[in-house]
Formats: structure tokens, sequence, C-alpha cells
């Protein structure tokens, strides 16, 4: 028995990852060791012990088979095994790609243009024809026009490929990213698509604009246990439709891990979520070589007894949700409290505060710092206002959740705030929070003092709305455009902030991206600038 056909006799029934990785090598083209992973969905590690065995011709990283008047050696059934049978029977909308290969041809452009993956948020691209084809699916599965779909962290771009694909559809993103969001931003206004942009770190909480919003939900999160918990519950959050709204997983395990899959099915079994589909291999990726480049879709129904499951966990899972970074599964802390990893937290010791009294802590906090000071935790924080106006606030912040400040201090209207960070920033939200606060550093202490209030009428504007970051943005805004300006009814009024700034209805300052937030000072002044529209 030679090298090959003892290879494929350990693979037994999986053998026809192998068989198909070998049909490939054998058609004549040159394969990177990267595209036979993907087109294959088998993990590298396999497929480099196959190459070992099979020993190709070699030309830089591209292999292809010597050709041979026998082939390889009990392989002579592979003349069935093509490239357009590498997702074998469990694709059910490959066969529609041909019909929308304008969208392919665009999603591929869009996707080569997106900002790099981040490995610290566990990031790694699906292909365009994934995303469309995620699209198809949902068009072919589910009754998209007039529909609600919540993209869950949206790296991939799904929600672009959905909204061509369906333009009747709504489609909402909610993200960490900034890059991510200021990308399909741009990408959407380019294209006329119907999509909002929400920024949040989903361990903190999903934005309070998509709760109960969705009729569809959609993410690809960290494969950790903990991630696809997370990611997966903030999704059932999202759906507003109760008896009828599905979520879409993408999850990948290896086909040497399934106790980790095994592990992932758990958790979302805890949440008492019914599978209703699972399509092994439907997602490819540009990486993830160790599982293949690819992920099984899962179909996801809620039932009854999902939002309490939901309500009863939400609060309780860990941060440390990731594979790589401060915030990866490895650096949670220990049983006794203490972190697996040095320095993932702020040195919050009494020394912490150098002579700072805050009247509120925010964030975990030692027991014997301040006891008698009221405390609140870093999600309720963001999720609704403080009942008093404390005069100085401080807040602690883990590593990995640094991308939280500028949101943890405009949720506050303290006259003075100390933000311990796990390390020294890197750079301050200075430019952002300008209208608001002045900002200096010493270390891993960032010191917020509040500005006073400006004199000019657009900064009034602004100030008011970025002090009432809570409260829905355009609420806020019609009512200091109406007192500022005097002679605007509240329709009048409402009317010039949708034309001015389409993007800000049913959003609060919090969930704002980066770029919305830079923008509102100019859409301000084009408010007050704006003539009065006509009454009906």
């Amino acid at each position: 028995m030679n090298g090959i056909e003892e290879l494929l006799e350990q693979a037994g029934v999986d053998g026809r990852r192998l068989r198909l990785a070998l049909a490939l090598l054998g058609d004549g083209r040159w394969w990177t060791l990267a595209d036979l992973v993907r087109e294959t969905a088998t993990s590298r590690r396999a497929v480099e012990a196959l190459l070992r065995v099979a020993e190709p011709e070699r030309s830089g990283d591209r292999f292809r088979l010597r050709a041979s008047p026998d082939g390889p050696a009990d392989t002579a059934d592979l003349g069935s095994l093509t490239a357009a049978g590498a997702r074998g029977p469990a694709d059910p909308v490959a066969h529609l790609l041909p019909r929308h290969a304008e969208i392919l041809a665009r999603m591929e452009e869009l996707v080569a243009k997106a900002p790099r993956g981040r490995q610290a948020l566990d990031h790694v691209a699906a292909t365009a024809e994934t995303v469309v084809r995620r699209a198809l699916l949902m068009e072919t599965r589910f009754w998209l026009p007039g529909s609600r779909l919540l993209c869950v962290g949206d790296h991939d771009l799904t929600s672009l490929a959905t909204a061509m694909l369906q333009p009747r559809a709504e489609v909402a993103v909610v993200d960490i990213d900034e890059r991510i969001l200021a990308y399909i931003a741009e990408q959407a206004d380019r294209y006329g698509l119907d999509i909002r942009t929400r920024w949040a770190d989903l361990r903190l909480g999903l934005p309070a604009s998509v709760q109960g919003w969705a009729d569809l939900a959609i993410t690809d999160p960290p494969y950790t246990p903990e991630g696809v918990s997370l990611f997966t519950a903030r999704a059932v959050e999202g759906l507003g439709d109760r008896e009828r709204g599905r979520i879409l997983l993408a999850y990948g395990a290896g086909e040497h891990t399934p106790a980790l899959a095994l592990k992932v099915q758990q958790a979302l079994s805890a949440l008492n979520l019914v599978n209703e589909a699972i399509y092994p291999d439907f997602n490819r990726y540009h990486g993830a070589e160790a599982i293949g480049s690819a992920a099984d879709l899962y179909i996801l129904r809620p039932t009854t007894k999902t939002w309490p499951a939901v309500a009863a966990r939400v609060d309780a899972l860990s941060t440390a949700i990731y594979t790589h970074g401060p915030q990866s599964v490895e650096s949670r802390p220990a049983p006794d409290g203490a972190l697996a990893a040095p320095g993932a937290v702020p040195e919050t010791g009494a020394g912490a505060m150098g002579g700072f009294s805050p009247a509120v802590l925010v964030g975990e906090w030692p027991r014997d710092v301040l006891p008698k000071v009221p405390r609140a935790r870093l999600a309720t924080w963001l999720a609704k206002p403080y009942a008093t106006d404390p005069a100085q606030v401080a807040i602690t912040v883990p590593a990995g959740l640094e991308a939280a400040l500028p949101r943890l201090l405009l949720a506050t209207r303290a006259r003075r705030v100390r933000v311990l960070l796990a390390a020294p920033p890197r750079d301050l939200p200075t430019a952002l929070l300008a209208p608001v606060y002045e900002l200096s550093a010493d270390g891993p202490a960032v010191h917020a003092v509040r500005r006073p209030l400006p004199e000019t009428d657009g900064e009034r504007i602004l100030r008011r709305i970025l002090d009432n970051a809570h409260g829905k943005l355009a609420n806020t805004w019609r009512e200091a455009l109406i007192r500022v300006r005097g002679d605007l009814t509240k329709r009048q009024a409402r009317s010039i902030i949708a034309e001015t700034a389409p993007w800000s209805g049913d959003v609060t300052v919090l969930e704002l991206p980066a770029h919305r937030l830079a923008d509102l000072a100019t859409a301000v002044a084009r408010s007050l600038e704006a003539p009065a529209p006509e009454q009906a």
C-alpha cells in the first residue's frame, strides 16, 4: 500500500475531501496550499500531509501532480470530482450564482478593497462568493422584501451583498470596528442602499435602536464557545419577530476537533435554540486554514424559552471571547480572581485615585477601594443615564475594551472624569470629544475635564446633543434647533434634520460610528442655515 492509499484509508468516509484535493492537483492547473484548503474545506494539516505523500511538482508556492498514464493509486474515481463539485450536495444556492454575476463582481471588488482584518478581533474575511451565497440563501429561504436584517458584526460585508440582491430589505450593521462601519456606510451611499450602521462592543450590550428590531439576524462570531454564545445572544436580543424570526450563524471547527463543535452546540442549546438546518462548509474564507478555510452555516430558530435563557445568561458571559489578544479566552481571570494574563486590567488599588474623589465608580473595582462609593457596571453606564449628575466619576477599562472610551465619557455629564486603562493609550479621541471634554493622559490614566458651555448657536446645539447621549439624537437636535432658530415647527425641524442627516433617525449618540460623530458639527451647522420647509 503506497502513501496515498494509506492516507485515504485512514480518512475513511471523510476521504472525499482528500480525493477532491487529488483531483484538483491532477487537473493540470497549479494550486497554492491556501487555495487547496479553501476549495476542499480541508484543514491545512491534512493537505500538507497529502502533499508530502503525493510528491507533486512544485513551482514557488504552487503545486500540481505530475502527468502519469496510471495516475495516483486507488484514485480511478477522481474523474467525477472537480472544482465545481467542491462543495458537494450541501450547497443549496450555488446554481443561482451565474444569474447574479454583476453583484458577485461588485462584491469581489468591495471585499478586496475593504479594511484588513484585525487579529485581536478574530477577523478572517469571507470570500465574495460566500457573502453573495448567504444573501441568496436568505432570499430563497425567507421573504426579504420589507423585512429587516441585523448583521451582528459584518467584517465580511454580508450587509452590502444582501441590500444589493434585495433593495427592499432594511439592513442594519452593528460592529466594534470603526473602519468597517465607515466603509459600509460609504459603499451604501455610493450604491444607494438602505443600510444603517451602529457602533457597539457586544460585550457591553446591543444598541438600543436595534433591540427587538429585526426579522432575521446573521452573525459570523469569534469561534470560541464564549464568542458564539455572546454574539448569538445579542442576535436574539435584536429579533423583533419572536414567533418567526431566525438567526443565521457561521461556525467552523476543524475535522479533527469535534469536541470543540460540541461545546459550541451545547452553548446554543443552553439558549434554547432549535437547529433548523446546518449547511456543512457553506462559508469559505481567505485564511482560517486550520479549519479548512471553511465554516458551516446554521439556521437557528428561537423558542419561547430562548428569551428567558438569554436574559439569564448574557450578563454572566465573559468579556474574554476571542482567540487572540488581551481579551482572548486564555487571558480570562483565574478562579481566584488573579488574571492569567499580566496587565490585562488597570491598576485599581487605592493609590490609583491620587487624590481624586469620585462620586461614582464605574467598572470592576476592588471592594476595598472607596467601599462606600456607589458603583455601576460598564454595560449599565452605557445603557441608561445615571440617576444623578455626579461632579466626579472614575472609570476602569480592561484591556481590549478601549474602543468604548469615547462612549463611556459621553455617557456621563460629570465635570471631571478619570479613566484608568490597562496601558497608556496609543492615541486619545481628542478631536472627537473636543466639543465636550479637554483630554490629557498621564500613563494609563486619562483625565477628562468638561468644557464650559459654548456661546455660538451651532456649538450650543451640538453640545446639547452630546450632553444627552442616551437620548434619541434626532429628538434632542429638533428641540435645540427650534429653541435657537425660533422660526420652526416640530415638523419643519424634523424635516430639516432628516434632510441634513438621514442617518440620525432612531439613533443615540452612543451608537453613532466615529465618522458620524465627526460629521455631526458640520451637519448641525447646515441645519441652522437650511430654509424652513413650507407648511403642509
